[in-house]
């Protein structure tokens, strides 16, 4: 349950109000583990018909500047333009320069813009070299964030997975593919540790502790055939042949391809060594765990 998850956080500075900006798979898991320490949040979807739209937030439409009054943190969760412009500051940019008590913004980026590491490590002090079109458009929109001063704070992700959005959706429908690529990783996040890690670095920045950029992955990169295999055991599923990854290829998406062109690990020591954040799913295998526990409970 969130409360009993929420009770390993501080609560956030008093009369805090939290506005996110994209209500998709991690936000509104931010949005949940905010309200559940007692924070006022408004969290934005595209159509008013979206779960959990507090209000309409996309290119064609101007929002209200109520939604800024009072307004203490903003989280954005968008996606880059096709153009490599980011959509909230192309609407809101001004608002938010106007906003009189911002104490933390926070852009969600992407593990992608470090590029291709041949499976090497990658830490927030790695030079950026994204590759892939979507990455470059990721770095385009972290440096318009800290071109405008405000107290920005960079949240780069990996893989995101959790209850609903895992290994088992596929084992179950049958589509999973065993892809074997030798030497291959990947690295990954539960999306409640991407909430427990917003939660925990607002507080931070609050008391002068405001790394510009932080990576927020677990602490096993691994390949997606080992976590296939634990979820079928889980799962009392059989596990697919492998199919070598030069023949997966030919069938695969453009999109889907694009991730087995890149291979690394990264590195979140800064946010759990150094300012002490305490992962709710260290790796794959207690993750997977906490979503099949969630299956089980919607049987």
């Amino acid at each position: 349950m969130i409360q009993d998850i929420v009770k390993r956080f501080d609560p956030l500075p008093p009369k805090s109000k939290l506005v996110i900006f994209g209500g998709g798979f991690s936000g509104q898991r931010i949005a949940s583990f905010a309200r559940g320490l007692g924070i006022k949040v408004l969290c934005s979807r595209r159509n008013k018909e979206s779960e959990g739209a507090d209000f309409i937030f996309n290119t064609e439409k101007e929002i209200s500047n109520e939604i800024f009054e009072g307004t203490t943190h903003v989280l954005s969760c968008i996606p880059p333009l096709l153009n490599g412009e980011d959509p909230v500051l192309l609407k809101l940019k001004t608002q938010l320069l106007n906003s009189k008590n911002l104490k933390w913004v926070g852009y969600l980026s992407t593990t992608g813009v470090y590029g291709d590491t041949k499976g090497g490590w990658v830490n927030e002090n790695t030079s950026p070299n994204p590759q892939q079109e979507r990455s470059i458009r990721r770095f385009s929109c972290e440096k318009q964030w800290i071109e405008t001063k405000l107290p920005i704070q960079i949240l780069r992700l990996p893989g995101i997975y959790g209850p609903g959005r895992s290994a088992f959706e596929s084992l179950f429908n049958g589509t999973t593919k065993m892809i074997d690529k030798p030497d291959q990783v990947f690295s990954r996040i539960h999306v409640d540790d991407i909430a427990g890690s917003v939660l925990f670095l607002i507080n931070l920045y609050s008391q002068g502790k405001n790394p510009l950029v932080v990576n927020v992955a677990d602490d096993l990169p691994t390949s997606n055939l080992e976590v296939i295999t634990f979820a079928a055991k889980i799962a009392k599923k059989s596990i697919p042949l492998k199919i070598p990854f030069d023949i997966a290829k030919k069938e695969m998406s453009p999109m889907a391809l694009s991730f087995w062109q890149e291979n690394r690990k990264v590195d979140n020591k800064l946010l759990c060594q150094k300012l002490g954040y305490s992962l709710i799913y260290p790796d794959f295998k207690s993750g997977l765990k906490n979503c099949f526990s969630k299956l089980k409970m919607n049987e």
